[in-house]
């Protein structure tokens, strides 16, 4: 009995945590400590007559920043074939509202017609971005 309390306990703390953590990623306390990616403006995501995974997250987000050598192998990977693109949320608030997003990272991925086909929160790795990719089409 003393354990489900504790458990309980732990993942109450765990959600007041995460609930104050990403109320502080979007109301946009940041630094700007880390290089800013090359993505394209998010208006312009997703990429017209191209399939696009769109990794919403922060620069100095921890599970954002797990995420960087997954995006740059995946980028080289698929160059050509896929838009990869990354948008920092606490830089730029506008598409944390566009697309809905309620924890980040998120990885978002679109069609060519720019529709969503998929959506994923938290940390992924490439080798579940290719089964997505894969699944659309894209190898």
């Amino acid at each position: 009995m003393q354990k489900r309390i504790k458990t309980l306990a732990l993942g109450v703390a765990g959600l007041v945590l995460f609930s104050g953590v990403l109320s502080l990623q979007l109301s946009g306390c940041s630094s700007d400590e880390s290089p800013a990616s090359h993505s394209p403006p998010a208006g312009d995501v997703p990429v017209k007559g191209m399939p696009t995974m769109v990794d919403l997250g922060a620069n100095e987000c921890v599970p954002c920043k797990m995420m960087v050598p997954v995006m740059e192998k995946v980028e080289k990977k698929y160059q050509g074939k896929a838009a990869i693109v990354f948008i920092d949320v606490w830089k730029d608030k506008e598409p944390a509202k566009r697309f809905g997003i309620r924890a980040i990272p998120t990885q978002i991925f679109f069609d060519k017609e720019g529709k969503e086909v998929h959506r994923h929160e938290g940390f992924m790795g490439e080798a579940d971005i290719d089964r997505i990719f894969n699944k659309m089409g894209v190898s």
